[in-house]
């Protein structure tokens, strides 16, 4: 079907149940970023393939609301669709629930699935709603019935990350998070974000793309510990290990059922504010106690183990990028080059080291203007030829069994323009500041965001994402609870940043038809050479391992200590990397790291 007869179809099932609206989120009943196949419903609906955002339908309007990073991206692949495209989060402009309020006649009704939104969500909806009466029903599934090919789940098996990957077997972890339990007065754990399920219980798999993760939700309590998944996806010499460590297998889709059996008098449920409201209904409200993740802070905190296992696939994914940056350079004067070519040869080159389980995301390759699109991903179908002039923006990361890799680096392809090098250098600048940056115990992600975009706002320009987000280990490459961000009120950004905590450090700068720049490492938080028992201080060493284009630099624009940490890090970078190569790739590390001398 085109997408006006899904709309048609959609909204003859709407007046069917006296739907007056119908609200897709992007979500899956864990609240997960991306999702797998089968709950991509606003892509289905609309034709918007960003990874955030929302469909709202109405008999005779159709929109999608996302955020500022996939405006250019939604109006191309919305258009003469039927969908109009809305801001999401931004300051003075209607949002969709005031939208609702001002579209939709009095004591109408709106529709959604309950298991696609967490209690929180609903009630921001609700509160909107009240004054004109609209009814807010929460058990209306019309995506079934109307996507008929809608994929099946995902039947991928689940497996084991070997300890010595891990550092911390899960017996171990269920213990602490056994312990956290019972210091919140709780008496059971029901757990449904899926990294931290992985996280725990030491397993992997591959159900959602990007993420090696699988659909589960865990139930814990002192003496149980209930996992809730297809349980055909696990082999048997896992099943039987974990029978033997107390994890006893049970369908994924009898937790409901499992939650209506509960007593009426049973014990405290611990939940997050994650969990999805269909769930949450069936809890008794008085024995449900809601509170912060009681594993993720354990998650972000990677353990010895996985610190060193993650600098060894940081030198395999340096080498990736080596191979490819070099094929680039090769073949860019031919002309022939596409952006989907890179992303495939970025996934060929990765694919070549040891460990490689895939990407962490979908490579964002943006020549020129398509580099000012944030979350531009180029298909085979449209996707721009590089020619050797302009810039050129590539983020882009590895999954491996020792690690989680993200890395953003932008390349002049010809003589960069004035207003070019100013703009890179600015932003390298920030870069720099906050890689550098020591800092006291307790200090949050939302007070270091502003390091690095001062150099840009001294000139009035500003970037419209995040510039850091918590990274797991051979996990989600998004992960919370910390982040570096100007949303300093929000959980992630009054989250301290702690020792053994890794998170990207990318500001960036965007010119609409013009270009994108971008500067990403990975950091690990690590105790600074400041510190002492009375004052504790905290600073970063980078991890990831590829040299920064110094043609986009403006020398005259840095500081002395700028230039140290520059040259510091191509020495570092050369050093890691130069065991692995030939002569020829070694001289060509080597151009790239030559140091910068001092005026």
């Amino acid at each position: 079907m085109s997408i006006k007869e899904r709309l048609s179809t959609l909204r003859k099932a709407m007046q069917s149940r006296s739907i007056d609206a119908y609200i897709i989120p992007s979500s899956d009943p864990h609240q997960s970023e991306y999702v797998a196949d089968h709950w991509k419903a606003r892509e289905w609906i609309s034709g918007f393939t960003g990874s955030a955002g929302l469909a709202i339908i109405t008999p005779d309007q159709a929109g999608i609301w996302t955020d500022s990073r996939y405006y250019i991206q939604a109006e191309a692949e919305l258009k003469d669709t039927g969908f109009k495209v809305h801001p999401l989060h931004e300051n003075g402009l209607m949002q969709y629930p005031h939208w609702l309020q001002a579209h939709l006649p009095e004591n109408s009704t709106l529709g959604l699935d309950g298991h696609l939104w967490t209690t929180a969500q609903l009630r921001h909806i609700k509160r909107a709603l009240l004054p004109k009466g609209i009814t807010l029903e929460t058990e209306v599934d019309l995506i079934t019935t109307a996507w008929t090919d809608r994929p099946d789940l995902p039947q991928d098996p689940v497996f084991e990350l070997q300890l010595s990957y891990a550092g911390e077997s899960r017996v171990a972890k269920i213990r602490k998070i056994r312990s956290a339990l019972k210091a919140e007065a709780a008496h059971y754990y029901l757990i449904n974000k899926l990294d931290d399920i992985a996280w725990l219980l030491n397993l992997r798999g591959s159900d959602i793309a990007f993420n090696p993760v699988f659909l589960a939700y865990l139930w814990l309590s002192p003496d149980d510990c209930l996992l809730f998944i297809d349980t055909q996806k696990i082999p048997a010499d896992l099943r039987t290990s974990l029978r033997q460590e107390g994890i006893h297998l049970k369908p994924y889709g009898t937790i409901e059922h499992h939650l209506r059996q509960l007593p009426s008098d049973h014990q405290t449920v611990y939940i997050e504010s994650s969990l999805n409201t269909a769930l949450r209904k069936r809890i008794n409200p008085e024995h449900c106690r809601e509170g912060k993740g009681l594993i993720q802070a354990e998650k972000a905190i990677k353990n010895a183990t996985e610190i060193d296992h993650l600098r060894g696939a940081m030198i395999k994914d340096g080498l990736a990028l080596l191979r490819f940056y070099r094929w680039l350079e090769e073949l860019i004067p031919s002309g022939y080059i596409t952006e989907y070519d890179c992303v495939e040869q970025l996934k060929h080159f990765r694919s070549q080291q040891e460990r490689y389980f895939g990407e962490s995301f979908s490579a964002i390759v943006g020549y020129r203007a398509n580099g000012a699109i944030v979350h531009y991903r180029p298909d085979k179908k449209r996707s721009a030829n590089i020619q050797p002039e302009g810039l050129l923006l590539i983020d882009s990361g590895g999954q491996y069994l020792d690690g989680t890799t993200d890395i953003t680096r932008t390349i002049s392809l010809g003589a960069p323009t004035p207003a070019e090098k100013a703009a890179f250098t600015k932003v390298l600048k920030g870069h720099i500041a906050l890689a550098s940056i020591h800092f006291p115990k307790g200090t949050t992600g939302g007070q270091l965001d502003v390091l690095a975009r001062m150099y840009l706002w001294k000139s009035g320009q500003n970037y419209g994402h995040g510039t850091g987000h918590g990274v797991g280990f051979f996990l989600n490459v998004h992960e919370g609870p910390q982040s570096i961000s100007p949303l300093a009120a929000t959980p992630r950004g009054r989250t301290p940043i702690w020792p053994g905590m890794i998170t990207s450090n990318e500001p960036g700068y965007y010119e609409a038809g013009s270009f994108g720049i971008r500067t990403e490492n990975l950091i690990l938080c690590v105790e600074s050479e400041h510190s002492s028992p009375t004052s504790p201080f905290f600073t970063f060493e980078t991890l990831s391992l590829f040299p920064i284009d110094q043609s986009l630099i403006d020398l005259s624009s840095l500081e002395n200590e700028e230039i140290n940490w520059l040259n510091n890090y191509h020495q570092q970078v050369y050093q890691k990397l130069n065991p692995h190569l030939n002569e020829a790739e070694s001289q060509w590390l080597a151009q790239k790291c030559q140091v910068i001398e001092w005026e």
